[in-house]
């Protein structure tokens, strides 16, 4: 739903693993496939992700949300999304950067690996 709701803004490209047929493959190959469309991940496996991430020299960036209701998912992602714009541009601010978003709305951005 998130990615759905983010592309229909026009604002953004995202995409679902589900949506694409790939349901339930592996982290790593998410990884593998988000570092060769340049794609920011948004998760909630913040433990993996944060791994996987760490191993690479150059990433997109990762965004990690907290497990939450869809509607304070989307709510939380659109604010880290504004939070981001203030930032610079996202896409740019993002790279080898993660963005943790807590259930009340804080945001912590580090650099990693």
């Amino acid at each position: 739903m998130l990615a759905r709701v983010l592309t229909e803004t026009g604002e953004h490209s995202a995409i679902h693993p589900r949506d694409m047929g790939r349901l339930g493959e592996p982290d790593h190959v998410v990884l593998s496939r988000c570092l060769a469309e340049d794609r920011v991940i948004v998760t909630e496996n913040a433990i993996d992700f944060r791994k996987l991430v760490a191993r690479e020299e150059i990433h997109p960036g990762l965004i990690i949300l907290p497990s939450a209701r869809r509607d304070d998912a989307l709510r939380l992602l659109q604010e880290a999304l504004g939070y981001l714009t203030e930032c610079g541009v996202p896409s740019d601010v993002m790279v080898n950067h993660v963005l943790e978003v807590s259930l009340d709305g804080t945001f912590r951005l580090f650099e990693l690996p």
